[in-house]
């Protein structure tokens, strides 16, 4: 629940540096507006912002538990719900355990007293959190198994400075915004390697894995990976088991003491939640209330595209609700509110990098604001289920499931506005040919290769699919679970995904794809898990992803401010351009509209948030 930070010296004594700790906190008040908490002692500063939600008048943090002469033998802070805390708090109290509220940061911390290092193992949920042994001086930095809730450091000659946004890094005044080569080739190759950072120095507790800091230096531990298991259980069986996680999870990330919503869009992966949500609220005499996004317009106008968008979401949102006795709102935007440029700006400082996605990001950032505003600080979120399930085309597309890259990047080669990697084909080609964006996608698909578990006895098909879908899980889907923890904390709301609940995920990785694409049907085998609960029109739906606009005015908003950019050669973003291209861009007929507008969009985008960037975090490329 919310934001961390700290800072550990060996050399020195933290106590005078409250106000820098003080100032990484700020730095993160949008992940916890409901107040913050710091502890200071010795080589230790350790800071919370605080998003209520369970416990609202205790369970402040940083958690701490004393000994019995009333010194402090440890001290932890946490981001995120661990959502099997009622089951744990039974376990530890009938081991001795004593509590003083009902947080789950509390829980967590006799968790590591009772089990040591091993305690991640124990702990279910979504979670980031650092542990500092008062008698071991000693940090303890752990990131939940996918990386749902983000987490990141900066190792400094005697110590380490953490966060969970590069934001309250940069607040520390030994970190500086440096990016160099690699950086760049982070932001462009929309493959992110896991623990990069686009900052000089900056690193990411990598997914499923500690860290620890001691006086001697630093040492990691994976605690968890995607186990590779033969799977024996029948179609049928498959079915009634991927019921009952998926709604133990749903049940298990209801847990709150404040209203939890959900996210609906229409589609199969919002709507099995969001029916499975209402279930359990009705058995506790409660309502759902379930929220979407659209724009003006949009359902009017719709324009389809074969493998990205084929319907809009409004109507089968609207009939999902109806259908489950969702208490409905629908969040709808205005051409002007998606234009705005402060919006783009906040987008921006939202994720700390620049993003070509532009109306995408802007959309899901207002999405989450208009949730705060009808009181809504947690909502259920159908993020991960297609890299669960193998919902994209991609995942089963021979052209790009069998390519020599991600499949993903290899849908993008396959058009020309982003074919050397997403929004970067106004980058200066000499800087693009020295970068080589391209290979350096490539590379790093060829080392995810290595990592893959293996099955004794698979065919070649079945050894590519499970490649596939490992990929999607560790390479794809962590870009967007950040992204999504980011705009949705942006504005102090807590997304749960139970789709990436552990006992679910390792489940379906090990389901082989025919058993989860029955007869062609993506996804077939969540439809039929779900069957009883919606109506045949959404149950059946093809996949439709996150709603862009395709209006040519939107278009036209982008191409104006690219042109202002591009005309001002004092522009932070100016050395970076590609004349030819830039021309291109400004001489075309006509502004990106209709259904793939997004993509030719992209890079007028991204060159757009490079700019503001380089300007606000006062970047200092090092090429």
């Amino acid at each position: 629940m919310s934001g961390i930070a700290g800072w550990v010296d060996f050399e020195r004594d933290l106590t005078p540096e409250a106000p820098t700790l003080r100032a990484m906190a700020a730095a993160l008040a949008h992940r916890g507006p409901d107040g913050s908490g710091e502890w200071i002692e010795g080589h230790a500063a350790l800071a919370h912002r605080r998003l209520a939600l369970l416990d609202r008048e205790h369970a402040g943090q940083p958690a701490v538990v004393e000994s019995e002469a009333g010194s402090p033998v440890a001290v932890l802070t946490l981001d995120g719900s661990v959502t099997n805390h009622v089951e744990l708090r039974r376990e530890l109290a009938a081991k001795g355990h004593r509590f003083t509220g009902e947080g789950d940061a509390e829980v967590a911390l006799h968790a590591y007293l009772e089990w040591g290092a091993a305690f991640p193992d124990r702990l279910e949920g979504l979670f980031a959190l650092a542990v500092w042994d008062v008698r071991r001086q000693e940090l303890l930095l752990v990131r939940d198994r996918l990386g749902v809730k983000p987490l990141c450091y900066f190792l400094t000659p005697s110590g380490v400075v953490f966060g969970s946004e590069p934001k309250a890094l940069l607040a520390h005044p030994a970190v500086r915004p440096v990016v160099d080569a690699d950086g760049l080739r982070e932001l462009f190759a929309h493959s992110r390697k896991p623990g990069t950072g686009v900052f000089r120095g900056t690193r990411e507790v990598l997914p499923g894995h500690t860290m620890t800091v001691r006086a001697p230096g630093t040492g990691h531990r994976r605690y968890w990976s995607l186990p590779a298991r033969p799977h024996t259980d029948s179609l049928q069986t498959t079915v009634a088991t991927v019921r009952r996680l998926l709604s133990e999870a749903v049940a298990t990330h209801l847990r709150a003491d404040v209203p939890v919503g959900a996210m609906l869009s229409g589609g199969i992966d919002s709507s099995a939640l969001t029916a499975l949500a209402a279930g359990e609220r009705r058995a506790a005499g409660r309502g759902l209330r379930s929220f979407s996004v659209n724009f003006t317009g949009y359902a009017e106008n719709f324009e389809p595209h074969p493998t990205m968008r084929a319907t809009p979401d409004a109507p089968y949102a609207a009939l999902a609700a109806e259908h489950i006795g969702s208490e409905h709102t629908e969040i709808l935007l205005e051409p002007s509110a998606l234009a705005d440029p402060r919006t783009h700006a906040a987008a921006l400082r939202s994720q700390d990098v620049p993003s070509p996605l532009g109306d995408m990001d802007v959309s899901l950032l207002l999405f989450f604001e208009a949730l705060r505003g009808a009181g809504i600080t947690a909502v259920l979120s159908g993020e991960t289920a297609d890299e669960v399930f193998n919902g994209y085309f991609w995942a089963y597309d021979a052209a790009h499931s069998n390519s020599t890259t991600f499949p993903w990047v290899s849908f993008e080669r396959g058009h020309d506005a982003a074919a050397g990697g997403l929004g970067c084909s106004l980058v200066d080609r000499t800087l693009r040919k020295e970068l080589d964006f391209m290979e350096y996608a490539d590379q790093h698909y060829r080392d995810a290769l290595t990592e893959v578990p293996q099955v004794a006895g698979e065919s070649p098909a079945e050894r590519r699919a499970r490649e596939v879908t490992y990929l999607a899980l560790t390479r794809w889907a962590p870009t967007h679970l950040d992204r999504a923890d980011r705009m949705s904390m942006a504005h102090g709301v807590q997304l749960r995904p139970p789709f990436c609940d552990r006992a679910l995920v390792e489940y379906v990785y090990n389901v082989p794809a025919e058993l989860k694409r029955v007869n062609g049907q993506e996804k077939s085998l969540l439809r039929a898990a779900v069957a009883d609960l919606l109506p045949e029109r959404v149950l059946n739906r093809p996949k439709s992803a996150y709603p862009t606009v395709q209006e040519a005015a939107y278009g036209e908003f982008v191409r104006h401010r690219f042109g202002d950019v591009a005309e001002d050669r004092a522009a932070p973003v100016a050395p970076l351009l590609d004349a030819e291209a830039t021309r291109a861009a400004l001489g075309a007929a006509a502004a990106p509209s209709g259904a793939f507008a997004w993509v030719e969009r992209a890079s007028m985008e991204m060159v757009l948030q490079l700019n503001t960037w380089l300007a606000e975090y006062r970047v200092e490329l090092s090429l």
